[in-house]
């Protein structure tokens, strides 16, 4: 049996060392973003966030403006109701970069120190009923007397779920709240028991299609969110609007009991004025990456995006577990002090 010559050997050695060149060659094309595979997305950094429904608004502007200072980052937002946010991560094991919750307490009560070890408190809002000019008795609502509307059995309203979402219930400390207020004993429980769970959705912006179709006349619902969406709004009297520091004592007399951490426990939410947080998770995928983004939050355009959506920022920040913030939060945090 004849040996191949062996200039034949050194041309198959040749073939061989080009094609490994291709196949590497084309693996880094696609692995940069060309070719059949590739594309711009993969080379994209995605960041995922969850957050409250009632911050999808400012949210969405705060991604676009940071994936445009930050060219590849692609910002994955999640809304749901800021407990069932929280769930996701403690109880389904989801991953977040972010979390930012409408109650600095679900993050306090369902995340720390398990899931997170800090938490940046950064916005106020108030509670407010939202309804449009085909609500049932919308002359009525102007004159501010809406605890008597609402008792009207033709009228239908809603609310979210106490046990998904902070504005579930701050509504039933607003419920508790006004009949001390306005001195009807036994309203609280009339209310809350007007449409049993027809009009109950797991957060409060679930039900603005159902208000904007006419299938609800009023909507118990976060000032800045009737603001976002222009709807007209009876505005409550700080004395029950959970948004005044100054009647923060009078919010303690009301209280809910809601589930708690773990499945057949439950805590008691005493009344307080509502304040926003955010953290980052301990599961972070991308921890620099998010903490970027919440400096951005803190940083003055970030402020600006936020205000400007109906929500007043809180001066100064306050921080729980503020050793355990990173140096870049660290300076972010001192600059809005």
């Amino acid at each position: 049996m004849k040996s191949n010559p062996w200039w034949q050997h050194r041309a198959w050695l040749v073939y061989a060392t080009a094609a490994l060149l291709v196949a590497l060659a084309m693996l880094w094309y696609r692995r940069a973003g060309g070719g059949c595979g590739g594309g711009p997305a993969s080379r994209t950094r995605e960041l995922v966030i969850f957050h409250a429904g009632s911050l999808s608004v400012p949210f969405r502007e705060l991604a676009l403006a940071f994936e445009k200072k930050n060219p590849g980052v692609k910002v994955k937002a999640e809304a749901a109701g800021s407990r069932r946010c929280a769930r996701k991560i403690s109880d389904l094991g989801r991953r977040a970069d972010v979390m930012a919750s409408a109650d600095y307490k679900v993050v306090e009560n369902l995340l720390m120190p398990e899931h997170a070890s800090y938490n940046i408190r950064f916005a106020t809002n108030e509670m407010a009923i939202a309804y449009t000019a085909r609500s049932m008795r919308a002359r009525d609502a102007e004159k501010g007397a809406w605890h008597r509307i609402l008792l009207d059995p033709e009228v239908r309203f809603g609310r979210s779920d106490p046990n998904s979402d902070p504005c579930g219930y701050r509504t039933l400390m607003v419920f508790q709240l006004a009949e001390i207020h306005y001195g009807v004993p036994g309203l609280a429980k009339r209310l809350e028991a007007r449409h049993g769970r027809k009009f109950i959705r797991p957060k409060e912006t679930d039900l603005l299609a159902l208000l904007e179709a006419g299938e609800i006349d009023y909507l118990f619902i976060y000032r800045s969110v009737a603001v976002q969406h222009g709807l007209r709004t009876v505005l409550l009297p700080p004395e029950i609007n959970l948004g005044s520091p100054r009647f923060a004592k009078g919010y303690r007399r009301a209280k809910v009991t809601v589930t708690g951490k773990t499945p057949g426990t439950f805590i008691t939410r005493t009344g307080e004025p509502m304040v926003y947080s955010v953290t980052i998770p301990r599961s972070a995928r991308h921890r620099p990456l998010a903490e970027a983004f919440v400096a951005f939050l803190l940083s003055e355009e970030g402020r600006k995006i936020v205000e400007k959506n109906g929500q007043p920022f809180l001066r100064p920040v306050v921080v729980d577990g503020e050793e355990n913030l990173p140096a870049v939060l660290r300076k972010a945090v001192a600059r809005v002090r």
